[in-house]
């Protein structure tokens, strides 16, 4: 920790915090007080899609400032309004309106309140691979060891095993089976926790921090299904996957499902003003017609947050991003990340598309046994430590989750920076080739 430092840092132990103190950013680079540059790997928290300092969306905030600052949500406003009416032109039909709130966690909260009070029933079922955030309901719903410290959970909630083809929890030989078995595993879970007690089901479309599992076809289609015949609200958290992280606007267009809710956060705005909110069926909306929606925030649908939605929905509009990112994902971050896979023993698989890909390391490739055990902690995680501290050496920025290493810069990375940022990655990579099992 600093000699004085009076934040306390989330998720951290304060006596033993250490980080850089960042004095700028521009683009893909940030820097810290010594003029120790990093490319942005990350994007942050996987939220500054558009880059940091990006021109358009500062320009913006500027002009929406010099207008109005704030206003509560208890009247209509403007630049809310455009907002919602452009979110809404990208969402799939018939998902038509918008519940502004300050992030995702947020977002998550309300749509799971609205799948409850549309049903009239209990339970959310999440995957165990998942994160929804850390507020009390959305740290409830999800799977993965942040949600221990938590416990006891907000009644209702019950997790199910996703699909997971490099680890398949159900034997699978290949992805048509893990789709049909993930699947029935699900139909299993709702039959015992008795489908009319259900009042949705969460997923993320492609699974985030816990693995960018990309889910087999079939999958989606297959929830979408199981939540039709039961009555049941599919909700899709595109927190990080939303406005064209995968190379859609968003991920559940690349399967052609539709949700009944979408929520969102990150990617809408790039995080310049905090900013989620929830895309709403009409079926759901009429619910509330006639009745009052026990649920609202002071900072719904903040004017300057609003502001830089609506310039970054331009942005992305007029600079061809979704495309760009399909090419950067297709035509050069896959081919060179399989590369790696073929020179690197560590590396047990590669997996990903669009801005969003995973290497995941391994002590043997043929057993698969994951380089560091599940959620390790101190000497247990030392590799993937020597891997941290070799890319932040050669100056990177990295996202790294327990074996794996996730690759999720900004949606407008150069050709140039890619490439630069793979080598990294390269270098970096043969620093823990010496960990695989020698036979």
């Amino acid at each position: 920790m600093n000699k004085y430092d009076p934040v306390f840092h989330s998720w951290s132990i304060q006596s033993t915090t250490v980080r850089p103190e960042i004095a700028g950013a521009q683009g893909s680079w940030f820097w810290d007080g010594k003029g120790k540059r990093y490319l942005d790997f990350s994007s942050q928290l996987v939220n500054v899609n558009l880059g940091h300092q990006n021109p358009a969306l500062l320009n913006a905030l500027r002009k929406q400032s010099e207008i109005l600052c704030t206003v509560s949500p208890q009247f209509d406003n403007g630049v809310r309004s455009e907002l919602a009416s452009r979110i809404a032109a990208h969402a799939p039909m018939p998902l038509s309106r918008i519940f502004f709130t300050s992030g995702g966690a947020e977002a998550n909260e309300n749509a799971i309140r609205l799948a409850k009070l549309h049903t009239g029933r209990l339970k959310t079922l999440s995957a165990y691979r998942s994160y929804h955030g850390a507020t009390a309901g959305a740290i409830s719903i999800t799977g993965d060891p942040r949600r221990w410290a938590n416990e006891p959970a907000v009644t209702g909630a019950v997790h199910f095993l996703g699909p997971y083809p490099y680890r398949s929890p159900f034997l699978s030989d290949n992805e048509e089976e893990e789709s049909v078995r993930a699947l029935n595993h699900l139909s299993e879970v709702l039959r015992l926790e008795g489908p009319e007690t259900v009042a949705a089901i969460i997923i993320e479309p492609v699974v985030g921090t816990n693995g960018v599992i990309v889910p087999p076809d079939g999958y989606l289609a297959g929830i979408r299904q199981l939540c039709d015949e039961y009555g049941i609200v599919m909700i899709a958290d595109e927190v990080m996957t939303g406005f064209g992280r995968l190379g859609e606007w968003f991920a559940v267009d690349r399967w052609r499902v539709v949700p009944d809710l979408i929520t969102f956060a990150k990617g809408v705005n790039s995080g310049y003003v905090p900013l989620g909110g929830v895309i709403i069926a009409d079926h759901i909306v009429e619910t509330f017609r006639e009745r009052t929606y026990p649920g609202g925030l002071t900072y719904s649908g903040h004017p300057l947050a609003c502001a830089v939605g609506v310039a970054s929905i331009e942005y992305i509009e007029d600079e061809g991003v979704i495309e760009k990112v399909r090419r950067d994902g297709d035509d050069f971050i896959g081919p060179q990340l399989r590369r790696m896979l073929d020179e690197h023993p560590v590396i047990g698989d590669v997996r990903g598309a669009g801005m969003m890909w995973a290497l995941e390391f391994v002590k043997d490739r043929v057993s698969r046994t994951p380089l560091v055990p599940f959620n390790a902690t101190g000497d247990a995680a030392m590799p993937m430590h020597e891997l941290g501290a070799a890319l932040l050496e050669l100056g990177m920025w990295p996202f790294i989750q327990m074996n794996r290493l996730h690759i999720v810069p900004p949606l407008t990375i150069t050709r140039e920076e890619l490439g630069t940022g793979l080598e990294i990655i390269d270098k970096a990579v043969s620093v823990i080739d010496r960990c695989i099992d020698q036979k």
